[in-house]
């Protein structure tokens, strides 16, 4: 069977799980906030936070902001559904803008004409994907944001050791902070670095950061400096002039959103081979670019492109149910990324609907993702690439 996406454990992973299972700490111990380090070094961020899984950390960014009813806020229908429910969680109104056909990102000219069609101070925010790995501009759409007082969140689940080029010419990796208020990216299985599950926070905001680590944790702060009730009411004792040892506090209302130390010790493990494992992506997107060039039956790919991290390496193709079924009885499991989010039932009972975005629907429509995975053998891309050009010519 050959996958559209699949992990790739090592027996140096083994050990260092092991390892963290044998220790003093399976949670909240220091393996996580060396994960964090380790992290926020690898995408050049000030901050990093340790979640529970991508889901997590939009929804920790979303309250972090302030999200609340009424407000709204702009991504794109080509995403993972998490990606708007996060504002949805807070209360928010999700509005979608068409996507641009040549890179799959979210057009900033729609977003633009989105902006100037309504009086300011209508939207709060934008929440960029850096979908299939391809890296947003987010040097232009901080611009936007600040012309019109907007927060981002960047959602680079798809992309770390990502980058693009700014205007210039310095290299800005996915979730570094310089034009995005907050990042996230996600360590389910199939992503670059994979925890079982897992998120990451990122950002350069010191105040963002603070917030993001009480609402992490039920809210609950157990530093002393910052404590509102009095040392009598924690000690249970009117002479009493310290804290003590056992007091902590609930601050704000916040959720169970923390990483394990065995999940940190296996991301701290496969942190350390992911411009390996990147560079191998980026051969395998090479091979298929070449291998697609000029086919009639190919009517756009993702193709080679600076600074993508290729989680995903997608196709669009005519007859694509007929394409994933042949595959599929070839033993090769391709898969559709994504069903635009605004033609979910959910989000159609808010009145998108069909025609909305006709950028977005007509992707969906021919768009396949084929495998992308390090450990994915020339002998099998050449399998993958043969039997599609097989179905098209038979």
């Amino acid at each position: 069977m050959i996958p559209y996406g699949r992990q790739n454990i090592t027996d140096e992973d083994i050990e260092v799980v092991t390892k963290a299972l044998r220790a003093d700490f399976l949670t909240q111990g220091p393996t996580i906030h060396q994960f964090e380090v380790a992290f926020a070094e690898y995408v050049g961020a000030k901050y990093a936070v340790a979640v529970a899984n991508g889901t997590a950390a939009l929804h920790l960014c979303a309250l972090a902001l302030d999200v609340a009813e009424g407000q709204k806020v702009i991504t794109t229908p080509i995403t993972f559904a998490a990606s708007a429910n996060c504002v949805r969680y807070c209360g928010g109104d999700v509005v979608f803008a068409d996507i641009d056909p040549d890179t799959y990102l979210l057009d900033i000219d729609a977003v633009r004409a989105l902006l100037a069609a309504s009086p300011k101070g209508t939207y709060q925010g934008i929440v960029p994907v850096d979908f299939a790995g391809r890296a947003v501009d987010l040097e232009a759409f901080r611009a936007l944001a600040d012309e019109y007082g907007l927060w981002i969140i960047e959602d680079a689940c798809h992309a770390p050791g990502g980058y693009f080029n700014d205007s210039q010419g310095q290299m800005q990796r996915c979730g570094n902070g310089q034009f995005a208020d907050l990042a996230i990216f996600s360590f389910h299985p199939v992503k670059h670095i994979a925890c079982g599950e897992g998120g990451m926070i990122t950002t350069n905001d010191a105040s963002l950061y603070q917030k993001l680590l009480a609402l992490r944790t039920h809210g609950i702060s157990r530093d002393a400096n910052g404590f509102q009730n009095s040392i009598a009411f924690a000690a249970g004792d009117e002479q009493a002039t310290n804290y003590p040892g056992w007091y902590m506090e609930m601050q704000t209302l916040g959720y169970n959103y923390r990483l394990t130390d065995f999940q940190a010790a296996l991301g701290i493990s496969q942190l350390a081979r992911a411009e390996e494992r990147l560079a191998r992506r980026r051969e395998i997107a090479q091979v298929y670019s070449k291998a697609f060039e000029g086919l009639s039956f190919i009517k756009g790919q993702s193709g080679v492109v600076e600074g993508h991290a290729y989680h995903l390496y997608v196709v669009e193709i005519e007859n694509r149910l007929g394409l994933y079924t042949h595959l599929r009885e070839h033993q090769i499991f391709a898969q559709v990324h994504y069903i635009p989010c605004h033609l979910m039932p959910y989000y159609r009972a808010q009145g998108w609907k069909e025609g909305d975005f006709p950028a977005a629907e007509n992707y969906y429509r021919h768009c396949l993702s084929l495998p992308m995975y390090p450990t994915l053998t020339e002998e099998q891309q050449a399998f993958v690439i043969q039997t599609i050009i097989d179905f098209y010519h038979s």
